[in-house]
């Protein structure tokens, strides 16, 4: 019995410590955009499942030639899911749970995952806060919008791309940039590198 006992901890111990290590506490990675390069610290510790995913994403190299396809001045730049010529990519279907309660707050300069309506849709949109949202924050009678992220270079970038001129395209009614700006590659980068 004691035997037994021994294993279950130590297995649970090294179950653990492989979760506690499948995600990096704080990867970095790197957009290069259309419009310049946009360099982010991902916050493995608070919100593991969207960084996990986002990593995961990045790495198929998911991300390469989608557009940020909405842009709002004043409040954020919307991209991830959608090809130069508006068409909904494929393989982004895997949604994620809503990790909102995790602390971090939609400040500027911030990254959040978009989702529906519902909390738990998330997949592969993102969008970078461009002032303090505060009401994207979660709220004890409702989710948020899970912050996984900062903008640690490239915020210049971030700002010029929600200046620019917008309108409806596709199946969106506003808000589309009318140059598209994509994302010709993002990669997970060493910082300074």
């Amino acid at each position: 019995m004691r035997s037994i006992l021994l294993l279950l901890v130590t297995v649970c111990c090294s179950l653990a410590a492989a979760a506690d290590t499948a995600v990096p506490a704080h990867p970095y990675v790197k957009f290069e955009t259309t419009a310049g390069t946009i360099v982010m610290e991902l916050d493995g510790r608070r919100a593991p499942l969207t960084v996990a995913h986002l990593l995961k994403l990045i790495d198929s190299g998911y991300y390469d030639g989608t557009v940020f396809h909405r842009v709002i001045p004043g409040f954020m730049i919307q991209g991830g899911g959608y090809t130069r010529d508006l068409k909904e990519k494929e393989g982004g279907d895997e949604t994620i749970p809503n990790e909102s309660g995790n602390g971090l707050q939609n400040l500027r300069s911030t990254v959040a995952m978009a989702r529906l309506a519902e909390p738990h849709t998330a997949n592969a949109q993102f969008f970078i806060n461009v002032v303090d949202n505060g009401s994207l924050n979660p709220r004890p009678d409702r989710w948020g919008y899970t912050v996984f992220g900062y903008v640690i270079e490239g915020m210049d970038v971030v700002d010029r791309i929600a200046g620019v001129p917008t309108g409806p395209a596709g199946d969106f009614d506003k808000d589309v940039p009318v140059s598209a700006v994509i994302i010709q590659k993002a990669a997970r980068v060493e910082y300074g590198q």
